[in-house]
């Protein structure tokens, strides 16, 4: 796992109405500082990669579809620097994940029907001079193989 990454199995409360979940706490310390909460969709097949911060923690949840999530550690000074780590999230495996200052980040949307995400950041979206820096999606840097493999 890449330094500084959390992950956070969510507990989901459920009866005849339908179900309950807390996504996140000020108590649990996942982010240093709270700044924005957004959310958005994407169709089945969408690639959203690569970008990363230099001052804000993103920490993301998809409610529903499915998603391939794709991280790279661009940060020289960490113990995990240079490393590609995935993850897969959704309604099939709901978690929180943490994504550090520093570390590259994207997601490929997985299955037949679109994914949501809503994300939290450690900081509100300045327009005038975004924290946000881009790589492409294939990136020979990190060479990830977007390519779902059949066995």
């Amino acid at each position: 796992m890449i330094e500084g990454v959390k992950v956070k199995r969510l507990t989901k409360y459920c009866d005849d109405r339908g179900f309950f979940a807390e996504l996140v706490r000020d108590d649990e310390h996942l982010l240093e500082h709270f700044g924005q909460a957004s959310v958005s969709m994407s169709y089945p097949g969408v690639i959203k990669a690569f970008h990363y911060h230099n001052e804000q923690d993103d920490l993301w949840y998809f409610p529903s579809g499915n998603a391939q999530v794709v991280l790279h550690d661009l940060r020289p000074n960490s113990k995990t620097a240079g490393i590609t780590d995935v993850y897969y999230m959704g309604e099939e495996n709901p978690i929180l994940l943490l994504i550090p200052k520093g570390v590259a980040h994207g997601y490929r949307v997985l299955g037949g029907k679109p994914a949501t995400i809503i994300y939290f950041t450690t900081k509100s979206y300045n327009r005038k001079s975004p924290d946000e820096k881009r790589l492409a999606w294939d990136d020979p840097s990190i060479n990830f193989d977007w390519t779902t493999k059949h066995r």
